[in-house]
């Protein structure tokens, strides 16, 4: 059997929410009303602190390193009084034990407590007891006006309705009777004069109304005849075709 492998039922297999400041009490506590039991308690460090605070002398305290060395260390029952620092050492320190076990966590070593369940495979049940728990703070009353979080269906029935709103045509509107305000008509296509020939210049270059004039007429001002312009014929490149080098 591993050194790791914890024996004690899981109903026997405890840890007691407490803070700090309240943990020597409530070993003192234990200790009493397991009296008749093999007790050891198991600390990370500091255990001559720790055995100066309890009442009973008789009580077994250890570090994780000298329960680690000391592969025949056994008792009925195993107290905890801090996280270890590795999941591996607290199974070390529950396998221990033969009846039952328990261990002291306060509010922050909660956080440590999944690694060592992981490895455990389960859960740890924890219990507070009357005068060694947390204090619960009380909670600030839920602001009515702060908007309940959606369920699925909700949200399912919002995505339908925004689908069925966006799909739908809508009507266009008519502007035909709203009326227009100065300078919305600048747009507007305006009707083209046709461009007229106003005569010459005194450099004999002839003007014309429009922009276009110069394209459209002839110097003298006559219009212009779109087949007047030369016609641009492309060279011709005479190509024989190469017979076959079998037939040459």
């Amino acid at each position: 059997m591993s050194e790791t492998t914890i024996t004690i039922k899981a109903g026997n297999h405890r840890i007691y929410q407490c803070p700090n400041e309240k943990k020597i009490a409530l070993i003192n506590k234990l200790i009493e009303d397991n009296k008749k039991l093999d007790i050891v308690v198991v600390c990370s460090s500091d255990v001559a602190a720790l055995r100066e605070s309890l009442d009973s002398k008789e009580v077994r305290v250890v570090e994780d390193r000298e329960l680690v060395k000391d592969k025949d260390l056994k008792c009925e029952f195993i107290i905890s009084y801090d996280m270890p620092i590795k999941a591996i050492v607290y199974m070390a320190r529950a396998s221990r034990a033969t009846v039952k076990a328990v261990m002291l966590l306060n509010e922050s070593e909660q956080r440590l407590l999944h690694s060592i369940e992981t490895l455990m495979g389960r859960a740890i049940k924890q219990e507070s007891i009357e005068g060694f728990m947390y204090e619960i703070e009380e909670k600030a009353p839920e602001d009515p006006k702060k908007r309940k979080p959606l369920t699925k269906a909700q949200i399912t029935e919002i995505a339908k309705q925004r689908h069925e709103d966006a799909t739908v045509e809508k009507p266009k509107k008519d502007f035909s009777d709203k009326p227009k305000r100065e300078g919305d008509d600048r747009w507007a296509k305006k009707k083209k004069e046709p461009n007229k020939y106003l005569g010459k210049d005194d450099s004999g270059k002839a003007m014309f109304s429009g922009k276009s004039g110069d394209r459209n007429h002839k110097h003298d001002g006559t219009p212009r005849n779109k087949y007047d312009a030369p016609k641009a014929g492309g060279k011709r490149i005479s190509i024989k075709a190469r017979k076959p080098k079998s037939q040459e």
